[in-house]
Order: C-alpha cells, then sequence, then structure tokens
C-alpha cells in the first residue's frame, strides 16, 4: 500500500505561513476532525479495522484493503456476516426489541404506524422462511416493487436474511422501465403490492407489474409475491402468477425461524439502478461489509444520530437514500428511522414536516430542497406549522440538488436549526463531502459549498489536461483510488463499462462527472453536474450559480436555468421562474430588475436576456426539476417523460413561456411514459 507522506505541508494563507493538511489549514478547522481524516487517507487498513467493529460477524475478517485488482477494491476481506442479524437480531438480543425500529406516518392513507424491532423480526422471519420455500437461497435474486411502507423493509430485510439480493424498483416507474430491471436482473420472483396512492390517484402497482412480466424476454420461475393493501384498493389475483404475501408468511414458522445465511465481506448486498436508466440498465452493486460499517459511522459522525435517536431520511425506497438511511443505516445502528407517505405540501397542508418533527420527537432530517421550497411558498408565512414544537430537531441535511442561499436561510429562519448541505452520489452509497456534527465541523461553512471531504476520500478537482486546478478554479471532481469501505463494487454484469465510464478518463480516480472547485480552505463547492456548465462564447458558468443570483430577489421563489443554443455564442442561458404568490409586478418589470441583477452578480459574461415567468416547473414525484427535459424540448427534441413526473400538463405553459423567447417553435409534444406500457 502506497503511504502518502506529503500530507503536511507550508502554505501561505493570508500572509501568514499556517500548517495544512491535504489543503486544509489546521487553525481553520477541528483538529479531531483534521486527525482523524488524515489517519483515514495516510493508513486506510488501521483506520477502517477499527471500525469495523461496529458491527457484528460470524466470521472475522483475514485482510482489511485488497486493492491488488483497482478498481475493484475489496474491503474486509475473509469476513463473514449478515445484513438481517446486524439490523434487528443483535438489537433483540441485546434487550433492545420493544424500541421502536419503523415509524410509518402517511396522511394519504389517513394512518400512523409504529413497528418495534421485536414486531419486523417476527415478519421478518416468516417471510424468509416462506420464500426459502419457495427456494430462494444464497445469491438469489429478487425484484421488489413497493410503495414506502413498512413491508417493503420486511421483504428487504428477508431477502438478505437468506443470503439473496434484492434490487429495489421505485414505484412509481412505469411497466416498460420495470421490465428492463427484471430482464437484466433475471429474479427468482418479483415481491410487489397491489397499489400505491398519490394526492388524488392510485398507483395500479399490480397491473403494471403483470404488464411487465407479459413484455419481459425474462419470466422469473416463481410466482409474484402480492402485498395486498386493502385500504387503497382491492385488487383480484392472477392465480396461475401471483400469492399473497399473507400466504407466504403462513409458509414460515415461528417456532423454527429461519437461520441467517452469512455471506462474505464483498459478496452482494443489493443492486439498484439509476434513475433514468431504460434502455441499457446502469445496476450499482453494492457488497455488504464496507457499506454497512460506513453507513453505520457516517450516521453517526455526519448526522449526529445515536442509538435511540428518531431519524428522518425524506425519501423514498427506491432510491438510494432510503436504502442507506431509511434502512440499513438506522437499524444497523438500533436507531428509529420514519417513513413518511406523503407530500410537503398538500396531504393535506404544507404543515406535515412541522408536525411530523413535533408528534414523533425528530432528532434529524434529510431532505431535498425542494420540498422546502414548495413549503415556503404555499405557506411562507408558516401559518400552519407555527403551532408545532420543534425541540427535538438538531439539525437539517440537504442533497440531491443545488441549495440556493435564499431557501437556506429561510429553512434556518424557520426551523431554528443548522441547515447543512452535504454530496454524494447513487454509486457512493454515502457522502462524499459534508459538515458533520460528530466531526465537530463549523456548523457555518462558505456559502454555496457542499462541505468538508468525508474520511477517507482524498479529492481532487482537475482541468481538462488532467492537471490540477488552482483555488477556486471550476473543473472536474475527482476521487483519488481507493475508494473507502460502501462504496459500489461494480455495475451488475457490467465490470467493463463500469471500468470505462468512471475511471478511464482519469487514470488513478473516481470520475464522478460533477463539475465544482475547493477553495483556501479546502472546502468543496459542487456547481452542477458537468453536462450543466454551460459555455457561453467561451466561458464556462454553471446553471446553479445563475439560479442563485435570481433567487436573492424577494419576488422569486422558484428557478429554473438551463443552457439553449444561440448563434453566436454558441449557448445562452434562459430562465424560467416562478413569482410569489401575490407579486404585484408585471412580468417584464419584474424580468427586467432579474437581469438587472444576473448583470451585478454574474456580470455581462453570462449573456443573460432570456428570462421569463411560469406558474410551475415540471418535476418528478422525488422534487427533482426537470432541466435537461426543457433543454431538450427548446431545442425542439423530442421529450420522452418518465412516469415519475408529477404533472405533466406543466409543460403547456413552458411551451408557451419558450415560444415566447423564440425556442421549441417546432417541438412536439412530449411524451409521457405510460404505466401499463
Amino acid at each position: 500500500m502506497e503511504l502518502v507522506t506529503d500530507a503536511v505541508n507550508k502554505t501561505n494563507i493570508e500572509g501568514s505561513a499556517a500548517s495544512s493538511i491535504y489543503g486544509m489549514p489546521v487553525d481553520a478547522h477541528s483538529p479531531f476532525y483534521l486527525e482523524l481524516y488524515r489517519k483515514s487517507v495516510q493508513n486506510p487498513v488501521a483506520f477502517w479495522e477499527e471500525l469495523g467493529h461496529l458491527l457484528d460477524w460470524d466470521r472475522p475478517w483475514q485482510q482489511v484493503l485488497d486493492n491488488s485488482n483497482q478498481p475493484f477494491t475489496k474491503w474486509y476481506v475473509g469476513g463473514y456476516l449478515n445484513a438481517c442479524y446486524n439490523a434487528i437480531d443483535r438489537h433483540i438480543l441485546a434487550g433492545r426489541g420493544d424500541k421502536v425500529a419503523l415509524i410509518h406516518d402517511s396522511p394519504l392513507t389517513e394512518t400512523v404506524r409504529k413497528v418495534t424491532y421485536q414486531e419486523l423480526y417476527d415478519q421478518v422471519v416468516l417471510l424468509a422462511g416462506g420464500l426459502a420455500k419457495m427456494g430462494v437461497t444464497k445469491g438469489d435474486r429478487v425484484v421488489i416493487y413497493m410503495p414506502l411502507i413498512p413491508e417493503t423493509i420486511v421483504a428487504m430485510l428477508a431477502i438478505v436474511r437468506l443470503g439473496a439480493i434484492h434490487s429495489v424498483v421505485f414505484g412509481g416507474f412505469a411497466a416498460r422501465e420495470l421490465c428492463s430491471r427484471i430482464e437484466h436482473v433475471e429474479p427468482k420472483l418479483v415481491i410487489a403490492a397491489n397499489a400505491g396512492v398519490e394526492p388524488g390517484k392510485v398507483v395500479p402497482y399490480l397491473d403494471i407489474l403483470h404488464s411487465a412480466i407479459n413484455m419481459s424476454r425474462w419470466k422469473p420461475p416463481q410466482p409474484n409475491i402480492i402485498f395486498m393493501r386493502e385500504q387503497v384498493a382491492l385488487d383480484i389475483l392472477d392465480d396461475k402468477a401471483d400469492i399473497l404475501w399473507s400466504t407466504v408468511l403462513d409458509m414460515g414458522k415461528a417456532s423454527q425461524p429461519v437461520a441467517c445465511v452469512p455471506i462474505e465481506a464483498n459478496d452482494p448486498l443489493y443492486i439498484l439502478y439509476t434513475s433514468g436508466t431504460t434502455d441499457k440498465p446502469k445496476g450499482v452493486l453494492r457488497t455488504i461489509g464496507g457499506h454497512l460499517v460506513a453507513l453505520m459511522y457516517t450516521l453517526k459522525m455526519i448526522y449526529g444520530i445515536q442509538p435511540g435517536d428518531t431519524w428522518w431520511a425524506a425519501s423514498d425506497m427506491g432510491w438510494v437514500v432510503g436504502h442507506s438511511y431509511i434502512c440499513y443505516g438506522p437499524l444497523c445502528l438500533g436507531a428509529t428511522s420514519v417513513m413518511y407517505e406523503g407530500k410537503p405540501d398538500r396531504t393535506p397542508d404544507p404543515g406535515q414536516y412541522f408536525r411530523i418533527i413535533d408528534q414523533h420527537k425528530v432528532c434529524g432530517i434529510f431532505s431535498v430542497p425542494t420540498s422546502f421550497r414548495v413549503i415556503r411558498r404555499a405557506d411562507p408565512e408558516i401559518s400552519y406549522g407555527r403551532q408545532y414544537c420543534m425541540k427535538s430537531l438538531r439539525a437539517i441535511f440537504i442533497a440531491g440538488e443545488h441549495c440556493d442561499y435564499e431557501t437556506k436561510a429561510w429553512i434556518e429562519k424557520t426551523f431554528k436549526v443548522p441547515v447543512l448541505n452535504h454530496w454524494w452520489q447513487t454509486e457512493t452509497g454515502s457522502a462524499v463531502t459534508a459538515t458533520c456534527l460528530g466531526f465537530k465541523h463549523n456548523l457555518n461553512p462558505p456559502m454555496y459549498s457542499t462541505g468538508l471531504p468525508l474520511v477517507g476520500y482524498e479529492i481532487k478537482v482537475l482541468k481538462k489536461d488532467g492537471t490540477e486546478a488552482l483555488p477556486s478554479e471550476l473543473g472536474r471532481i475527482v476521487l483519488k483510488l481507493p475508494l473507502p469501505p460502501g462504496n459500489m463494487a461494480t455495475l451488475y454484469r457490467n465490470d467493463e463499462l463500469y471500468r470505462k465510464l468512471y475511471f478511464q478518463k482519469f487514470p488513478g480516480y473516481y470520475d464522478t462527472m460533477d463539475a465544482g472547485y475547493k477553495d483556501e480552505r479546502g472546502y468543496i463547492f459542487v456547481t452542477a453536474r458537468d453536462d450543466d456548465v454551460i459555455n457561453v462564447a467561451g466561458h464556462r458558468l454553471s446553471t446553479s450559480s445563475l439560479e442563485d443570483a435570481v433567487l436573492r430577489h424577494p419576488d422569486v421563489v422558484d428557478v429554473a436555468v438551463f443552457g439553449v443554443p444561440e448563434p453566436t455564442k454558441g449557448q445562452v442561458p434562459l430562465c424560467l421562474y416562478i413569482p410569489v404568490d401575490g407579486c404585484k409586478k408585471t412580468d417584464a418589470k419584474l424580468s427586467t430588475e432579474i437581469i438587472k441583477l444576473i448583470r451585478d452578480v454574474v456580470g455581462p459574461i453570462a449573456a443573460f436576456r432570456l428570462i421569463t415567468s411560469v406558474n410551475n416547473l415540471p418535476r418528478t414525484r422525488s422534487g427533482k426539476t426537470m432541466r435537461k427535459a426543457m433543454a431538450d424540448f427548446a431545442r425542439n427534441e423530442r421529450v420522452i417523460l418518465p412516469a415519475t413526473i408529477d404533472d405533466a400538463s406543466v409543460f403547456s405553459e413552458i411551451r408557451r413561456a419558450l415560444q415566447h423567447l423564440g425556442y421549441a417553435m417546432s417541438a412536439p409534444d412530449p411524451i409521457v411514459a405510460k404505466l401499463l406500457d
């Protein structure tokens, strides 16, 4: 293993010489953090060996790190363990079975349900027993197509109890997307709910599943296991294709619970397909040992969560956040995990986030900035939320998209806790940069920063020629190999694409494909996906920085900026913004004020003139603004909208707005992927 010998050097900070560790001045950061970070990079074997003891192992590892076949790095080689045992069994054996594991809060079904660790265990062993009777064994794959309900986690844990591998598909995906994943993962069977529920509609999961399997080249050899949500919808099963969840539970024996199957630390835990992959599925394969270690450690050190605390990751089980911080992280730690089946603003009102914090005594939240923008837009004076007590809350963590300063300031003022941005990817499984409660970081990092490097990550910003960018110079963010535990092991059934996509461009580094920069104190700034950096007459501009500037205007509540073609400059930014409710200014006046603001903040270099207001922006159900779809639409390209779009009718207004600015003049109507096609 190569040791880094030049970690401590001298650098000039504001005219005075000061020691620094990997570009981070020692007088600017917590000595506690800097020492742990130095150890994690210089001597990762010693660092991660100590943390491996956070888990219970059936057989200890023989080798902490095997990097002989880079980038296919292995951690805790030869160690055997079981994820279900670490998430449930060990807590019960320690006498904590009566502690609440899951709180399912569903305004959509008007229910609040608490599940203890003992109750979770009882359901898991029955389902695992039934799955074993159906022939599910170590190494088999099982697809899960379910909404955000406790039974989804029961299914995940029952599968891994047997040493099998789950692949959870987001419940909003249409039949064709589900089909592509079934064909690629080739499951022994599929576990699904009969229905999901959204405001004002029921999502027919069972019909979608049947349609997907009918069109699939792979036919699962065992019948579909269907959990019937009777309070949502009553469906008739296909006797030849389906079997009731309750029937499978009856096949298991509580008196003879199926034992946990130990698997090697570098065997697969799950396969998760990255969003938007339909024609060529890209399945992130995560192994068990290093991932569970990383989740337990980060839940404590980033988020400040301890066993017994109530933690809420406002996401879905179909995304990486759900896997990491709704299921495995909190349960392995012995915390309580909130599962919220609802919207921030309309199930039934914008006070729901406040109610959940108060009612369940939530200590920490992980959410996307859009959720808070939605609350702010619907109820800027917090008339619904102010009746609730926020005393249990210690911090709010945001990720998944850029957070503008105005939104961050509003969240802090409203919830009266630090709002801490951090950055990670489906591929990494947990944060790469963050402002961490457990590392004694300064809770007021520089504006727009995503924080400092997490332990184990040596982060560089490189220019196109591979040389390192100067402080505050925009470039491509890369991570030096070997990557720490918890990162993806490969792409399922495609080692070659894994090597080519992530490691070929910058040898010796993982290419995040994100653009950003480092400042003089070592803080990382992620400006956008590199694709979202537009080139205006040779000048690279981040669309997120332009959005930040627009949102400084007090009459703007939300915005999307994306690049459109322009014959002279190549590309120019186009801005669609949403005014605050009750704004008295005309579109022309407000747009003129915003253009002036951009000139003052960014400068004339931005060529910022294409701007108009809209009432709504297109978003996915998870809250992300669909900038690429709007950019393609503006270029008159055919746009296929995913079934996960919240409201496709918004594109009628988007068309009018773009045509007002001279774009989308011949764009065909967007096609919405149908759930059953």
